[in-house]
């Protein structure tokens, strides 16, 4: 069964969207790509967020589709962990970033 993490980000103050935007197409796709236990990856940006849903607000959430979650967890450790410091260095609000973790239902 397929995992699926799903990450709802926000920008810091003063970063601009097509900053981050760039940064995502130019290195984190590629670094993602590279991963072995990502089968796919994508980040969307959000338009809206319906009511109820509390600890935002959130600019972007990216979905992960993984093979193993204990795996997927120790490669970004290593492989992942420069790209992890820059994005809350330079992008993201780490006290704002949340993390959903599911399993694909299968049709």
């Amino acid at each position: 069964m397929a995992v699926i993490r799903y990450v709802l980000a926000a920008l810091k103050p003063g970063v601009k969207a097509e900053d981050y935007e760039r940064f995502e197409r130019e290195v984190d796709y590629k670094v993602a790509a590279g991963l072995k236990t990502i089968i796919s990856y994508r980040t969307h940006r959000i338009g809206e967020v319906g009511m109820g849903l509390q600890g935002g607000p959130w600019d972007y959430i990216e979905r992960i589709e993984i093979t193993d979650r204990a795996a997927y967890e120790a490669e970004l450790a290593v492989a992942g962990k420069d790209l992890i410091d820059e994005l809350y260095a330079k992008y993201l609000d780490r006290s704002k970033t949340v993390s959903i973790w599911s399993e694909l239902i299968e049709p």
